[in-house]
């Protein structure tokens, strides 16, 4: 029996992925999250054999919590199934020791294969966003530079960015200035779309 464990925060689209694995022999999802910041504590408590995440979630994203899963349950194999294919997002889940990256629109009996194949240590990732991500590459901004960028995506001032980041307020328009550069935007709005659909953020 592969044990189960679910995070995706529309209520629809979980319910509908708990019924789909419950008709699926050898598969039992023991627990279900709406929240990527208890992910890593029900996995400790439920002990699942794969982690099927979402990457956009309250709490913590789904590629950082597949981190701390990693790091604190590797004998759990991480499977992403997310809206979101982004090749930057791809890139960033190899990276966090991520087995599986599904796409919410695959066909359905994608899922329970893609769990059986990622709880017998395959790989799961669909060819075209590999190929997409090789052409994208990975992200040319600094982790610093991301920071600010994402900080900068939530409409703050400088100064506040700087003050939520403990950075001045110059040290922030350089970043911001590096960021607009290094993507090619020619703005700090046009820079947060740009990573964005890279998945750079």
């Amino acid at each position: 029996m592969i044990r189960v464990l679910i995070a995706e925060d529309m209520h629809m689209i979980r319910g509908a992925l708990v019924a789909l694995l419950a008709l699926e022999d050898g598969i039992e999802v023991v627990a279900e999250l709406d929240r990527g910041d208890e992910i890593v504590a029900t996995a400790l408590r439920t002990h699942p054999d794969v982690a099927v995440l979402d990457i956009d979630l309250p709490g913590m994203d789904g590629l950082t919590a597949a981190e701390l899963l990693y790091q604190q349950l590797p004998e759990c194999r991480t499977l992403v199934l997310t809206g979101l294919s982004q090749p930057g997002n791809l890139l960033r889940a190899l990276k966090v020791h991520v087995r599986g990256f599904i796409i919410k629109d695959a066909p359905a009996g994608t899922l329970a294969d893609g769990i059986r194949r990622v709880a017998a240590g395959e790989r799961v990732i669909d060819p075209d966003l590999v190929a997409a991500a090789l052409e994208t590459g990975s992200t040319p901004l600094t982790a610093r530079e991301a920071d600010v960028l994402r900080a900068a995506a939530n409409g703050i001032t400088t100064d506040q960015i700087g003050t939520n980041l403990s950075l001045s307020p110059a040290t922030v328009r350089n970043y911001l200035s590096n960021a607009i550069a290094k993507v090619g935007g020619r703005n700090r709005i046009d820079a947060i779309r740009i990573a964005r659909d890279a998945g750079w953020l």
